[in-house]
């Protein structure tokens, strides 16, 4: 197979990843492949996007974002922190 006929996997130029817990909580975003900021909520997302050249993105374009460990609306961390994976409450 050549290249030209090999199947293109497409990477959205914007890549928000999972949730880091901190005080506040963020999200690392990178755009093309580099690590360009933290984000608190989505406004971040979007002044980072600006402040590289993008200018205004559309968060719900899959082609444009893609976010990782959840969607737009996630900025929190499912677990508490203060209590590790899989322990139940008793």
């Amino acid at each position: 197979m050549t290249e030209s006929q090999a199947p293109r996997i497409h990477q959205p130029p914007i890549v928000v990843l999972g949730v880091q817990q901190n005080d506040p909580p963020f999200r690392l975003v990178e755009i093309g492949g580099e690590l360009v900021g933290k984000a608190h909520s989505v406004l971040d997302v979007i002044g980072i996007a600006r402040e590289v050249g993008l200018g205004d993105v559309d968060l719900d374009d899959p082609d444009v974002v893609r976010w990782v460990g959840g969607d737009k609306f996630t900025w929190t961390s499912f677990w508490p922190p203060n209590r590790p994976y899989g322990e139940r409450r008793g």
